[in-house]
């Protein structure tokens, strides 16, 4: 039989069920289970008139391939399919992750795919999804947030960070544990070696100064990843590189904090992007795109982040 993987149905007050009955739709797919409450899925297609075949089960080991989607029931209250209340969204998210981890770590499935969540459900204990599957899988720093495009990818060494703390939190050890966790996941996932380039902090990687940030940190974490054979090169002034990408040739740009790379990555691709979290022992990834609450109920949103993410999942090396 196929190796499963999920599909955590996430925020309920969204368009998280519109995007996974369109994914499933085009791509026919089977091997996969839907995280989420049955009951509350199925009134959530009926009213927006999408219609694909789903089934309850009650743990993993009722699923079976055929023709109907499972989806793996997680408890909740509510009245109106589309306005649950905060307490029911948070309880219901937080089990639904939590199952999808559970799950994954006991190779019970191959990993998942979460669809959007309103942040707001980690009440500032956690800056992200991503953040809150480090902790849970016991990795401090050895985790790394990366936006994939299939024609270069970026990660910052910081995620959700405010700029004033930067440099508070910048160090050659972080650096070099995450380059070697995106040298790992493109060897173990993608069966490659990554080219990967890292850009500086400052403007014009402070015109060399001696005392900065590039000299003192980042390029003695570059010569120590070279002496271990790793495929990186810089710092880069982060001004001119991403206008130059024929002349590097790279498969990841490293940035130092998350607007540094996110910005001129989102310029080029748009929402033509997946977030995946790196060092984890299971593939998680998740569309790159928020709830659209303004879209909630209208059948107009827009399936194709999620497609990608579920054509991803299905090409890598462990599946």
């Amino acid at each position: 039989m196929k190796k499963i993987f999920a599909i955590v149905a996430g925020e309920p007050n969204s368009i998280n069920s519109e995007i996974i009955a369109k994914s499933i739709r085009k791509l026919k797919i089977k091997n996969l289970i839907i995280i989420g409450n049955y009951l509350l899925i199925k009134k959530q297609l009926k009213k927006i008139r999408l219609k694909i075949k789903l089934n309850k089960i009650d743990k993993i080991e009722e699923f079976i391939l055929d023709n109907n989607i499972s989806v793996l029931d997680v408890p909740v209250k509510f009245k109106n399919c589309f306005n649950l209340n905060k307490n029911e969204t948070t309880s219901y998210v937080l089990k639904s992750l939590n199952l999808a981890h559970s799950l994954s770590s006991q190779k019970k499935i191959i990993g998942f795919i979460n669809t959007s969540i309103d942040k707001k459900i980690f009440n500032q204990k956690f800056l992200g999804v991503t953040e809150f599957l480090a902790k849970k899988n016991n990795i401090k720093d050895k985790f790394a947030m990366m936006i994939y495009n299939k024609n270069f990818s970026v990660v910052p060494i910081t995620t959700h960070l405010e700029i004033k703390n930067l440099t508070n939190k910048i160090n050659k050890r972080l650096i070099i544990q995450k380059i070697l966790t995106i040298n790992n996941f493109f060897i173990n996932f993608l069966n490659k070696k990554p080219k990967i380039v890292i850009l500086g902090l400052n403007p014009h990687n402070s015109e060399n100064r001696l005392n900065s940030v590039e000299n003192k940190i980042i390029k003695p974490a570059v010569k120590k990843l070279n002496k271990d054979k790793i495929n990186i090169t810089g710092p880069y002034p982060a001004d001119t590189l991403f206008s130059n990408r024929k002349k590097f040739k790279y498969d990841v740009v490293v940035g130092m904090y998350h607007d540094q790379v996110l910005a001129p990555f989102k310029t080029i691709f748009g929402y033509d992007a997946l977030n995946i979290t790196l060092g984890l022992k299971y593939l998680r990834l998740s569309p790159d795109h928020g709830t659209a609450k303004d879209l909630v109920g209208l059948n107009i949103a827009n399936p194709e982040s999620l497609i990608n993410a579920i054509r991803f999942i299905k090409k890598t090396k462990n599946v």
